[in-house]
């Protein structure tokens, strides 16, 4: 079977559990991206099997947001509200169009902004100091190498390094963890590091791959939760795709205000 550029496959010898899209072929090696969750792979184009129900692929979305919204409960008729500013971060465009488009059907006010995981470090304040957020979500790719070593090792990751340095420097400029809320992390990320580092919430708990949206679940969550009150940490881990095996973080308060007459 001939593939190119664009196509959607799943590989065989993973039992064809994740949907990618093929990004670039270089002769027999073709390099994949996740169209769900947020890998990047590289395959031998013989183990490659397309998909044509393109319209199924996105419904997740839909669901993840339906999750949510039903799981907010605002009274419209006599309060208004001003949820927390979201400042999101994202090597990957196609991921950060959709957490933007993501945010936008919340009526959550976010930015976002395509940073490469190489220039995170130096970009990060810049950024914070731009946009003024109260929560900043630092993401795009990541991998753990098992046959490198140590999970507990950053240098078997392929972007934790990135991200730690990242949300290291943001904590330098913005030390509470109330002021300023970090989300940080991809699939497989060294969590531990992560959440030592500074960051209230971040990724992979069990090393395993999260959804494109999950990150941004986890934004929304505490920017619709009122601001001085603690969110109920657990519950919201659950509305994300992977729940605790993807995210994890710290009991943290909300940021939104809750002001009356509306």
């Amino acid at each position: 079977m001939d593939f190119k550029l664009g196509d959607y496959v799943t590989r065989k010898s993973y039992n064809n559990d994740v949907v990618f899209q093929i990004v670039e072929i270089n002769e027999g090696n073709v390099i994949l991206k996740g169209i769900d969750v947020r890998l990047l792979a590289d395959s031998d184009i013989y183990d490659l099997v397309k998909v044509v129900k393109e319209s199924d692929f996105y419904k997740s979305d839909r669901e993840l947001t339906n999750n949510l919204v039903n799981s907010i409960s605002l009274d419209r008729s006599e309060y208004f509200y001003l949820p927390g500013r979201i400042l999101h971060i994202d090597s990957d465009s196609n991921y950060l169009e959709r957490c933007i488009k993501f945010y936008r059907e919340l009526n959550v006010e976010a930015y976002g902004i395509n940073i490469e995981e190489e220039s995170l470090e130096n970009k990060i304040v810049e950024k914070i100091k731009e946009y003024k957020p109260d929560i900043v979500v630092i993401t795009g790719h990541d991998a753990y190498f098992k046959n490198k070593g140590s999970k507990k090792d950053l240098n078997n990751y392929k972007n934790s390094k990135k991200f730690v340095d990242a949300v290291k420097k943001a904590r330098e400029y913005e030390n509470s963890q109330e002021k300023l809320i970090i989300i940080a992390g991809a699939c497989q990320s060294n969590y531990e590091e992560l959440i030592k580092a500074g960051a209230n919430f971040a990724s992979s708990p069990k090393r395993t791959n999260i959804h494109a949206l999950d990150p941004a679940i986890i934004a929304s969550s505490v920017a619709l939760s009122e601001k001085n009150k603690s969110i109920d940490l657990i519950t919201m881990l659950e509305k994300t795709k992977y729940k605790t095996d993807g995210m994890g973080g710290i009991i943290t308060n909300g940021t939104m205000y809750v002001g009356f007459p509306r």
